[in-house]
């Protein structure tokens, strides 16, 4: 398969390059390390699913969905009630990615699964599959999403795009025209059906309108592959015309790179997962903050300023001075540092309303001091405590837990997993759930999987 895709690295073709590297691509030519990578993506989706399952927005956008669902039979991760094949997909993929929870591609800062899991999971409702076909499915998905990703960044995202929206509905488009059958021809319509509907704005973060965004990629992709079955055309370049998705969206996107090397290299393997439920840029920054908060805490009130030393995006991405809400505080340095050097704890209660309406942050967030140093990953921080007298403490992490260099175990998964379901409520009793993921490449009905992740009374 690698060999017979080496030649299509023009870029008048990548269009046409993915939609034959979707339909040719065998579940034996990927490596165990990328079939493994699935599974353990599926783990981390459905622990931050189950999290965000009865969040506020979820119930809203669930009680709005209600009036216009066209059957039933689909789970909804979390909940009791069932729904049809599109909502349930964009309800599945908001949950995920609702407390900013989910996995990370590096270095486009996607979040990958939201957008493509959600769609097969309510397709392996409506149709049988096995286990190792949606796996494959997803792992191309991801591939194509995370490519397009790689051709537009950093400018897309710094132009205000929201890219887990963006891209991850060309994700979805293309893992649900493999599980439908689909020909080279139908790829392509599904990518150009995607690229007539992708969008999301990065304004959006921090309020509950970008649960939108990611739930459309993840319904919209789906229906793009469902339309383009019925033979609902879309262009031939959707992707690298004169006014196709990259060359519209991006400033200078690298046409050449997104077909080079398919099914040689795997975007999946540059995933990684949370241990913590804030932007990743963050990751870094909390990791410091939580090694000083035993020997910070008795000397909060000697702390003039909080120098934060990292990669250019911590500035841009987490300068929130005074967020209004557990979603703006997921994206909030200021208050990651004051709550994080105060309590010792980063989990999903501190990044939470309540957390954020108490006061008692708020003067030792103001005196966080960014210092930007492109020599930094963004999986580096340095945090430095600016004391009175002039006395100074300090803490660098080199590789945070839950990035490339020292990502998170699969025990470490299932164990988020098991505290996520938990918090969230629904009543899904974890283990059974557990043990289906990881063996999800034996089973012959990955449909089995979802009533096992649905709500209890």
């Amino acid at each position: 398969m690698a060999g017979e895709l080496s030649g299509m690295e023009g870029s008048n073709e990548i269009s046409a390059a993915l939609s034959r590297f979707v339909v040719r691509t065998r579940w034996d030519e990927l490596p165990e390390a990328v079939r493994h990578e699935a599974k353990r993506a599926l783990v981390n989706f459905f622990a931050t699913a189950l999290a965000g399952c009865r969040d506020p927005a979820i119930e809203a956008a669930s009680s709005v969905f209600s009036g216009f669902r066209s059957g039933a039979g689909c789970t909804v991760i979390g909940r009791t009630e069932q729904t049809d094949a599109l909502h349930a997909a964009s309800l599945n993929a908001m949950s995920g990615n609702v407390f900013d929870f989910d996995d990370t591609h590096v270095p486009t800062i996607i979040h990958p699964t939201a957008p493509v899991a959600p769609a097969l999971l309510a397709l392996a409702q409506t149709r049988r599959l096995s286990g190792r076909e949606l796996l494959l499915a997803f792992v191309l998905g991801v591939e194509v999403e995370c490519r397009l990703g790689n051709a537009i960044s950093p400018g897309h995202y710094q132009r205000g795009w929201h890219i887990t929206s963006t891209c991850g509905v060309f994700g979805a488009a293309a893992a649900s025209a493999r599980v439908l059958g689909l020909e080279a021809q139908g790829v392509l319509w599904s990518l150009g059906n995607a690229a007539a509907q992708s969008g999301g704005l990065v304004e959006n973060l921090g309020s509950m309108a970008k649960s939108i965004g990611v739930g459309n990629a993840a319904s919209n992709g789906l229906l793009s592959a469902l339309l383009a079955a019925r033979g609902f055309q879309g262009p031939a370049q959707p992707v690298e015309g004169s006014r196709g998705f990259l060359r519209v969206t991006g400033e200078q996107p690298d046409l050449q790179g997104v077909a080079q090397g398919l099914g040689e290299r795997w975007e999946l393997m540059k995933n990684t997962y949370k241990p913590y439920p804030c932007g990743v840029v963050l990751n870094p920054v909390i990791e410091a903050c939580l090694a000083l908060h035993e020997s910070a805490r008795r000397m909060l009130d000697e702390v003039e300023a909080v120098a934060l030393t990292g990669h250019p995006l911590l500035r841009e991405r987490t300068d929130r001075p005074a967020p209004r809400s557990g979603r703006e505080a997921q994206v909030s340095a200021q208050h990651a540092v004051a709550v994080c050097l105060t309590l010792g704890r980063a989990g999903l209660d501190e990044f939470s309303d309540a957390c954020v309406a108490d006061p008692a942050w708020r003067d030792l967030g103001a005196k966080v001091r960014f210092v930007d140093d492109a020599r930094y990953g963004i999986e580096a921080a340095q945090v430095t405590l600016h004391l009175r007298g002039g006395d100074t403490v300090s803490h660098r992490v080199d590789a945070a837990r839950g990035s490339l260099g020292a990502p998170l175990t699969d025990e470490d998964l299932a164990r988020k997993l098991r505290t996520l379901a938990a918090w969230g409520g629904s009543g899904c009793a974890p283990d059974p759930l557990i043990d289906a993921l990881w063996s999800l490449d034996t089973a012959d009905d990955a449909g089995a999987l979802m009533p096992l992740a649905a709500g209890r009374t």
